[in-house]
């Protein structure tokens, strides 16, 4: 799912577009702020991904 042009259902992709780069995208920008990715997902309803960045003190940051 955030492997590069990652598709569920290929027979969608000429009616939607996209490159498939999204999440994969959305996984590397997470990992560079050391956040964290979660996925969660219901039959019938869809899925859910959120992104959880933590905030940091200017003494969390000095540390670096």
């Amino acid at each position: 799912m955030f492997e590069r042009f990652f598709r569920v259902n290929k027979s969608h992709s000429k009616k939607i577009g996209g490159t498939g780069l999204g999440l994969a995208v959305v996984k590397h920008i997470a990992q560079y702020h050391y956040a964290k990715v979660n996925v969660g997902s219901r039959e019938d309803e869809g899925t859910r991904i959120t992104v959880v960045f933590h905030c940091e003190t200017q003494k969390d940051m000095d540390r670096r």
